[in-house]
């Protein structure tokens, strides 16, 4: 009887811990994204993240990005979408696939989907479904924050 009562506490303490567990991950999540309240998109380059914001609040990730290499690296600072192209190939680099496409900056720095093991030559790489994420969610205009 005994062995029967831990295993039922042990099992009503797992259910707790599963309900809490989302609560207390996207208030973990809120805290750590450390853009403004007028961000649409932040990214942070020190933590290799980026999150979805409206009102300051997180409305998607923390994802994990890769960003510009020595020598190109990713400008800090506040930009807003300037374009978007789903199929967008890079006319710099060889023709290179560069899908779900927001680019930020007017000297062509993206969102798009990339290798996440590697960095890039300024823009930000995504993994696919948050790249498509992104793409669907940002619209011209809205502010992205860039922080080291």
């Amino acid at each position: 009887m005994r062995t029967f009562r831990h295993a039922l506490i042990s099992l009503t303490i797992a259910a707790g811990c599963a309900v809490l567990t989302p609560a207390v991950a996207a208030a973990v999540q809120s805290a750590a994204a450390p853009c403004g309240s007028s961000a649409a998109a932040c990214i942070s380059l020190s933590s290799r993240q980026a999150w979805l914001m409206n009102g300051g609040q997180v409305t998607y990730g923390p994802t994990p990005i890769t960003s510009g290499m020595p020598g190109h690296r990713t400008p800090a600072g506040l930009f807003r979408v300037q374009w978007k192209d789903r199929n967008h190939r890079s006319s710099l680099f060889h023709n290179a696939p560069m899908p779900y496409s927001v680019f930020f900056t007017n000297t062509g720095i993206a969102f798009h989907e990339g290798s996440l093991s590697r960095a890039s030559h300024g823009c930000i790489h995504l993994g696919h479904n948050a790249a498509a994420t992104f793409f669907n969610k940002l619209s011209v205009g809205q502010i992205v924050q860039v922080v080291d």
